[in-house]
């Protein structure tokens, strides 16, 4: 039963990781800006 409590929280850890970089990188705003210029090239 321990190894699925570490388990699950390296997976939990590694959620918040991932949804701190995604945050950290919509404070560069050239960062915001490329992303909307690549989104609408798709329509």
């Amino acid at each position: 039963m321990r190894d699925v409590s570490w388990r699950k929280a390296l997976v939990g850890a590694g959620i918040v990781l991932s949804l701190l970089l995604v945050s950290l990188l919509y404070l560069r705003p050239d960062f915001v800006i490329s992303m909307a210029d690549q989104l609408w090239a798709c329509f």
